[in-house]
């Protein structure tokens, strides 16, 4: 196959090519000899210097590629110290960029480059390049080169390698075999570029040596490669039909940036103008699914998230979320799943799933085990995987059993996953906000109850969340008119759209048209939002002004030391204000945060702490409500009741204490008697006292 491909004219021009353009560069792979072994070089740089070596390579790579390593072998520098060094290419030009799905058969052995995301990855397998087989009659070892899957042996003990020509058995010896790493990925269409309900294509991807073992699943490349296809069996049959796969000959990880969401010069111009707008904000809010009316606080949230704060890496290694993670909880009928849907649409990068539908390794990532792995354990990406340096919206969380859902707790925190399965002991990066939404058990949110009581989710999960948003439905007749109008309105607008469209005699011209769609048409459309925030996400990264630290410091330190007892804020929410904060000043590309920022975080905080964490009691802020679920004067409620218990066992001759005398023991010391009855209810649910006797109680003893 070699000596096919060899060209002695393809080297001598691949050879000058090396020594005039690339010399720096191999001495550089040589001084990090064997750990680099390849030399890789931008397609546009052949192109210009030598556009018919650059031509050959994309017609006819494994040629091009063959002479080309050959060529390298006779450079000085690799030919002194006998290294064995690749040729690799990457950037290839845009026409040579494809879509999973419009691969054909026309494409089949051309060099091309397909981008997407890692689903599966295999562990990293030794590969025979050259197998050395014994002749069991004379002794003789036979070398055959493998360019197959199937392992190719020898039907006679050849003369041309010193044998003794006879028909013979062999076996395979693995010390004087060739060996290369060898790997397989499973590459994934981006989420971002598919039609409504389209099921996204996969292609396998067969990696060598130095190549492997750099990717993760979850990870976003562009695969630089030579398409083939793979003959399918059935049974002992090879079918008429073949598979497609792909040798990649380079890969280049797209992990940090929006590149998928292209932006032209035009584009950029457009950006830059939009940032200057000083209503930026509140165009932005209208742009995010302009047909539910009002939620003006939630949307200006989901506008904060959409852009997200800044990830951070300290010198010690420690990792400092940006993304901010958001929930809502309401009543029936209010809109969140659309809200959720739209916002799924409108983020780069984003993951939609249902909470009902979902395990933990759909959602973080799974070892399985399939035909993809030849039988043994692949590591497969899940949701919050895919949506790595997005946003992954997760609906109807509270429906999730609580097996699964305690695989959010490291994801939404450390953002890391980690797998220990079958073997495989694996962390895959989740570096995204989250979005969920969830119904309360009692079908409508009662602002008077505590929230975690509401819905079904522990307050360890509840408390990661940096914004709790509780919607409610209140009856509101000045409201309810405008709601009313608003969602009339919209449906008038959508059936005379699909009256002119769809009907060749409609009485109706567009500009009526026109004038209906006005109020839920987005000032922003769709596309160049996306746009707008990729462009921000990729290239502003504010910092703090010492005035925006000094407000959002004194603000934290004076409000905690103004409640006495309750805790108002954790360090927790300190670092929600700063995520908050500099995801407003991303939003008009600014890249510093100024007091207004630091302002506009402290006023959404509160909104929401408000809303669902405020003890109704003190009309004071308490963040135990949602971190503990119960609220600081509860619990010393529950502590003062504990000690009557106490106190009353060992006055009784029974050792029991009397539900009566409990509560005419907590009235004199200011305990309302509904306040006691409901203290002793909960201690009895959390297992902290037991009823012995129909209303006598006593402390459990652990």
């Amino acid at each position: 196959m070699q000596k096919l491909l060899k060209d002695e004219s393809l080297v001598a021009s691949w050879r000058n090519f090396f020594e005039e353009n690339c010399k720096s560069d191999i001495e550089t792979v040589a001084g990090g000899y064997p750990e680099k072994r390849s030399l890789v070089v931008d397609y546009d740089l052949i192109d210009k210097i030598e556009p018919k070596l650059a031509e050959m390579l994309l017609v006819q790579p494994y040629k091009g590629l063959h002479n080309a390593k050959e060529a390298l072998k006779q450079i000085d520098t690799a030919s002194e110290n006998k290294l064995d060094l690749h040729f690799r290419i990457k950037n290839l030009p845009e026409n040579q960029k494809i879509i999973i799905r419009k691969i054909r058969a026309s494409h089949m052995g051309k060099l091309v480059a397909i981008e997407g995301l890692v689903k599966k990855t295999t562990e990293v397998r030794p590969k025979l390049l050259v197998a050395a087989f014994q002749c069991q009659k004379c002794g003789a070892v036979i070398r055959i080169e493998q360019d197959e899957d199937i392992l190719k042996e020898p039907t006679e003990c050849y003369e041309d390698q010193s044998g003794c020509g006879r028909v013979s058995s062999f076996k395979l010896s693995t010390v004087h075999s060739e060996f290369i790493d060898s790997q397989k990925l499973e590459v994934q269409e981006n989420p971002e570029g598919l039609r409504g309900g389209a099921q996204p294509e996969r292609i396998s991807v067969y990696l060598e040596d130095d190549l492997v073992g750099e990717i993760t699943p979850g990870d976003r490349v562009v695969v630089n490669g030579v398409l083939h296809s793979m003959p399918r069996r059935r049974g002992t049959f090879r079918l008429t039909s073949f598979d497609k796969a792909m040798q990649a000959v380079s890969i280049e990880n797209q992990q940090f940036a929006f590149e998928e969401v292209e932006i032209s010069p035009e584009d950029e111009k457009q950006i830059l103008k939009m940032s200057k707008d000083p209503e930026i904000y509140e165009k932005i809010r209208m742009s995010i699914a302009p047909t539910i009316y009002g939620m003006e606080i939630e949307k200006d949230a989901l506008a904060l998230q959409l852009f997200g704060g800044i990830m951070k890496e300290m010198p010690d290694g420690t990792h400092t979320r940006g993304d901010i993670h958001a929930i809502f909880v309401g009543d029936p009928g209010t809109a969140k799943s659309q809200l959720l849907s739209y916002m799924s649409k409108l983020a780069p990068r984003s993951v939609y799933v249902s909470g009902k539908s979902s395990s933990a390794a759909g959602l973080t990532a799974a070892a399985v085990r399939d035909e993809f792995g030849e039988g043994q354990w692949t590591l497969e990406a899940g949701a919050l995987v895919l949506a790595d340096m997005g946003i992954a919206c997760v609906d109807e969380i509270d429906k999730m059993d609580d097996s699964d859902r305690s695989a959010l707790h490291q994801a939404m925190e450390q953002q890391e996953i980690s797998v220990a399965k079958a073997g495989i002991n694996a962390t895959l990066k989740s570096r995204c906000a989250l979005l969920a939404a969830a119904n309360p058990k009692l079908g409508r949110f009662d602002e008077f109850l505590p929230i975690h009581e509401q819905i079904n989710m522990p307050p360890a999960l509840l408390s990661r969340f940096d914004l709790i948003f509780s919607i409610l439905d209140k009856p509101n007749r000045k409201k309810d008119t405008e709601l009313a109008a608003h969602i009339l309105l919209s449906h008038k607008a959508g059936e005379m759209h699909e009256n002119i469209s769809k009907s060749p005699d409609s009485v109706f011209s567009s500009d009526e048209e026109s004038v209906l769609m006005a109020h839920v048409k987005p000032v922003f459309e769709p596309q160049i939002l996306r746009k707008y925030v990729a462009y921000a996400k990729r290239s502003v990264f504010p910092v703090m002004t010492d005035d925006a630290l000094e407000i959002l410091k004194s603000y934290y330190v004076e409000f905690r030391s103004s409640t006495e007892g309750s805790v108002p804020f954790t360090p927790r929410q300190l670092e929600a204000f700063v995520r908050l904060a500099e995801a407003s000043a991303r939003i008009r590309l600014s890249q510093t945060v100024t007091i207004d920022d630091a302002k506009r975080s402290i006023s959404i905080i509160e909104q929401y702490l408000r809303r669902v964490g405020m003890d109704r009691e003190t009309g004071k802020f308490d963040i135990d409500i949602i971190a503990t679920g119960i609220s600081h004067s509860q619990q010393d409620r529950m502590r003062l009741i504990i000690d009557i218990i106490k106190q009353l066992c060992q006055e009784s001759t029974d050792g029991n204490a009397a539900r009566p005398d409990i509560v005419g023991e907590a009235e004199i010391k200011g305990v309302e008697s509904s306040k006691v009855e409901e203290a002793l209810d909960r201690l009895k649910r959390n297992g902290q006292i037991y009823e012995p006797a129909h209303g006598k109680y006593k402390i459990t003893e652990y």
